[in-house]
């Protein structure tokens, strides 16, 4: 493992490891940013010391997570093979004991027969939440993967009843908790209905070995963790912008081909500007006027993944950067229509108004903030967020952490995670992967933006805007 556990990721691997080894499941609950995917990665790892226990592991998640998946099993576990299962990629040929398959809830659910096939070492359902439904198509087939431990891991194991919890601990540890419908009567209906003070406390005691819950207020947590947690999030292009992006490298490319001087420099502007406006949502490239934003748009996806999580299990406000107003109305529009509320402020909104916005905010009011990263990158207090989002990147990153710094400041007292979302294949991939090796290019964007990649030679631009097979 290509990583130092702290005590408490320590303890929750102790935990997986013995409940696994006694062919037990588990669901780890740790709160968003306490380690639950590192904490899995080294299980995986560990249990492949055992002849009896080793195996692939099977993950399975939102379409929207895979990408994080598949990175943070390359950074902390490098050499461990990985492949999708998903899409056009449905192959399990060649498959190697310790190896780390992901696939989504949906394709799962179609081709549970395939994956079914194999014995798997270890299944995991990520953001368990979304078996919830026990009598739903996609929590039948999940339950008929053969496997030699299962563990579920979620931040909010109950969101809204006591059968959801049932749904999730019948499948990693089959049979514990009885039948749903003698659970309910026994337990849920006392317990949800206040009419048995004590059937809390006798439910607790019967799930507390199969469910670890950790919160960033528990003792002994907090302060390990840094005050500050930046995650780039990985996310595909759906096949709408895939089409799109192609296209506009196409034409964009042959345009800046027969072009010179500023009007060269002019039009790779242009095109870096269509490629990043794509990435973010099809609607805002073609400036539609009244747009189905739904279903569109990878980010959009990874945006209603972050918010549902955030908002279920922490009462600290999020934060949505974005450089484009427009993508910000389109946010703005979608949220709304999910019952999330928000705010947006852009550069238009007068002094008075903007004031009222950020005291809104601070007082619990709102607990959606959208910003354009121009207007309020810099004077706002804002540390009532928790949350950090940067929906799409700027070219040089200390814009973006100055937009950060409107929640990570003097007056927070709660650790800062910070999401920046990264279209994987794009242009966007390629830049975020720049600045992290601070390579030549990148430090030109560090110090004049996107100027410095007017500067490219045709053959450097048409390397760095190529898309790299990450549709879905």
């Amino acid at each position: 493992l290509a990583a130092t556990l702290r005590d408490y990721q320590l303890r929750g691997l102790g935990w997986l490891h013995r409940m696994t080894s006694l062919g037990l499941g588990g669901c780890l609950a740790d709160d968003m940013g306490l380690g639950k995917t590192v904490t899995l990665i080294a299980l995986h790892l560990h249990r492949q010391g055992d002849p009896a226990a080793a195996g692939p592991t099977l993950v399975v998640c939102p379409a929207s997570l895979m990408g994080n998946w598949q990175r943070e099993i390359e950074k902390f576990a490098p050499g461990t093979p990985v492949r999708r299962f998903h899409a056009d990629r449905r192959s399990l040929d060649g498959l190697a004991d310790g190896e780390f398959v992901l696939t989504t809830y949906g394709t799962m659910r179609l081709d549970a027969a395939k994956l079914a096939g194999t014995r798997w070492g270890l299944v995991v359902a990520d953001e368990a939440q979304h078996v919830k439904n026990p009598f739903s198509a996609t929590a039948r087939a999940l339950r008929t993967l053969p496997a030699g431990a299962r563990v579920a891991l979620t931040g909010t194991p109950v969101e809204n009843n006591l059968s959801e919890l049932w749904a999730v601990l019948d499948w990693t540890t089959p049979g514990l908790l009885g039948p749903l419908g003698r659970f309910r009567k026994q337990y849920a209906m006392a317990v949800e209905g206040g009419t048995d003070p004590a059937a809390a406390d006798r439910l607790a005691r019967l799930v507390r070995p199969f469910l670890l819950r950790r919160r960033k207020s528990d003792p002994g947590i907090a302060p390990e963790l840094p005050p500050k947690t930046e995650t780039d999030r990985a996310v595909a292009l759906t096949r709408e912008q895939a089409g799109l992006y192609e296209a506009a490298v196409r034409e964009g490319l042959g345009e800046i081909a027969a072009a010179e001087g500023l009007a060269r420099r002019g039009l790779v502007v242009k095109l870096l500007t269509s490629l990043k406006q794509i990435c973010n949502h099809p609607a805002q490239f073609l400036k539609e006027e009244r747009p189905r934003i739904a279903g569109r748009s990878g980010k959009v996806e990874l945006l209603d993944e972050l918010l549902e999580t955030i908002l279920a299990e922490d009462d600290a406000g999020v934060l949505v950067f974005t450089q484009y107003v427009r993508m910000a109305r389109l946010l703005e529009t979608h949220l709304a229509a999910r019952g999330v509320p928000t705010q947006l402020l852009h550069g238009g909104t007068p002094v008075a108004r903007r004031e009222e916005m950020v005291r809104r905010f601070q007082d619990g009011g709102v607990p959606v903030f959208l910003l354009s990263l121009k207007a309020a990158g810099t004077g706002l207090n804002l540390t009532r967020a928790a949350h950090v989002v940067h929906f799409d990147r700027w070219w040089n990153p200390a814009v973006e952490a100055q937009a950060t710094d409107r929640a990570y400041r003097i007056g927070q007292t709660r650790p800062v995670q910070v999401h920046r979302m990264v279209t994987e294949g794009t242009v966007e991939d390629r830049i975020a992967g720049m600045l992290a090796r601070k390579q030549r290019l990148a430090d030109a964007v560090l110090g004049s933006g996107e100027a410095a990649l007017t500067e490219l030679t045709d053959a450097e631009l048409a390397d760095l805007v190529a898309l790299r097979g990450s549709e879905r």
